[in-house]
């Protein structure tokens, strides 16, 4: 593992939160779940940032827009996702622009998920912590944000529409248990229940 942070370290600063994982939170999560070796702990594997524009299918601009916000928030390119098949219903033909997506892996990822828990989430109005229902069983974790605007990085005054997206969080973890444990330990805000504020 400190190979892994000495070959990152030698091409750019290490961001807080890997440091932090390697210090303090592999640790602890190696002691709370007993792992007898070091590839078995948890750790963030890569982070897919998706904005989905069913709107796209009439007004193209505001694809434009929402890559050019998605691009400004992770600070890497999106790819523009396109349908899959046609739906009458929906007015959309095969091959139509309706999203884009950025993945994001490496330094970038946790400079991202710095952000997102540290600077982002706090601005949401009434937060009150994320569902620790958003598990898919395998270890990943998917949480909806519904304005973009919660990034500083975006300007509010040059905001045409607010579009939400979606944000999963991929981890090596095999139980949803330990991706909580991994997260939580990450400073991800989980809304408690009743019994755990007791």
């Amino acid at each position: 593992m400190s190979e892994a942070i000495t070959s990152e370290a030698a091409t750019k600063e290490i961001p807080r939160l890997r440091r932090q994982y390697a210090e303090t939170v592999a640790p602890k999560l190696r002691k709370e779940f007993g792992y007898k070796n070091v590839n078995q702990i948890p750790r963030v594997e890569k982070i897919v940032v998706n904005v989905g524009l069913g709107e796209a299918t009439t007004n193209p601009k505001l694809l434009d827009r929402a890559m050019e916000e998605l691009a400004l928030i992770t600070g890497q390119k999106p790819i523009l996702r396109r349908a899959k098949k046609s739906v009458s219903n929906f007015k959309l033909r095969e091959g139509q622009a309706i999203g884009c997506t950025v993945t994001l892996r490496g330094v970038r990822q946790w400079e991202f998920l710095d952000r997102l828990v540290s600077v982002a989430l706090p601005r949401v109005r009434d937060f009150s912590g994320v569902s620790p229902k958003s598990f898919d069983g395998r270890g990943n974790y998917t949480l909806g944000i519904r304005e973009q605007t919660i990034f500083p990085e975006v300007d509010y005054d040059k905001v045409e529409r607010v579009t939400g997206m979606n944000v999963t969080l991929v981890t090596t973890a095999k139980t949803d248990a330990e991706a909580k444990a991994l997260l939580a330990h990450l400073g991800v805000p989980f809304r408690q229940s009743a019994e755990e504020r007791q």
